[in-house]
């Protein structure tokens, strides 16, 4: 995949404790972040119960219009973790025990610990890659362009680094914040111009409460520093026309 090429992935949350509000999801930033840094960009990002027939519609759906899927979630020892089965069925193939998993597993735990609920963490679809786990000892896996990974936030983040050799990403995706004490409406249309004026650059605006006052982050993005740098000068200049103040954040 040549460095100029636009990558992109879809990222699948799966679990009813997201949907219930009793766990909040902090993986889609934490993946959000280090994907656009590798210069993949995320297209969409989905939430879903633990129910096998919406994993895999939604997965076979995602899949096809990625380069990338990135699941989080449902890979662990209970019942209800039914991800690594679903994803099996996604693509048609068996849900066998991974040979090198349950290795890593059976040596990871105390004799005697490595009970049956842990042991489901060892199956996998067939021909499955892992993705090794520094953490807990549980391997993620990979199989064609979808990426399983717990839901766990901090375990999640420690099995990052593993990935890089598996994912080739375009150029990493740059931006450039500038915050403003204003409102969103003062400065719509100056932002709008500069927008039509540079349609492949991406330009946010994202208001906020600091300090007791409101404000307004003006976020650029591009794979393209020149461009960045482009669109700031152009909104800088309408701010200074407008006397907005700039706030340090």
């Amino acid at each position: 995949m040549k460095k100029d090429t636009k990558v992109n992935a879809g990222i699948l949350i799966i679990g009813n404790e997201i949907l219930s509000g009793r766990t909040q999801d902090t993986n889609t930033s934490t993946l959000a972040k280090w994907l656009n840094s590798i210069g993949v960009k995320i297209t969409e990002v989905r939430i879903i119960p633990d129910v096998e027939k919406d994993i895999i519609n939604t997965l076979n759906f995602l899949r096809k219009n990625n380069d990338y899927v990135f699941t989080t979630g449902g890979i662990g020892p209970t019942h209800d973790d039914i991800t690594a089965q679903s994803v099996a069925k996604a693509f048609d193939v068996d849900y066998e025990i991974h040979k090198e998993a349950f290795k890593i597993l059976e040596s990871y735990y105390k004799p005697g610990e490595f009970n049956k609920g842990r042991q489901k963490m060892t199956w996998m679809p067939k021909n499955a890659e892992l993705i090794l786990n520094p953490t807990s000892g549980a391997p993620g896996f990979n199989i064609d362009n979808v990426f399983c990974l717990p839901g766990v936030p901090s375990i999640l983040k420690s099995m990052l680094g593993g990935l890089k050799n598996k994912i080739v990403g375009g150029e990493p995706i740059l931006s450039h914040t500038i915050s403003l004490r204003t409102v969103e409406s003062e400065i719509a249309n100056s932002l709008t111009k500069v927008q039509n004026q540079n349609k492949d650059v991406e330009i946010g605006s994202y208001p906020f409460f600091h300090s007791g006052k409101l404000g307004v982050s003006i976020v650029i993005r591009s794979e393209n520093q020149s461009k960045i740098d482009i669109c700031k000068s152009q909104i800088l200049e309408f701010v200074k026309e407008k006397k907005i103040e700039i706030v340090e954040r």
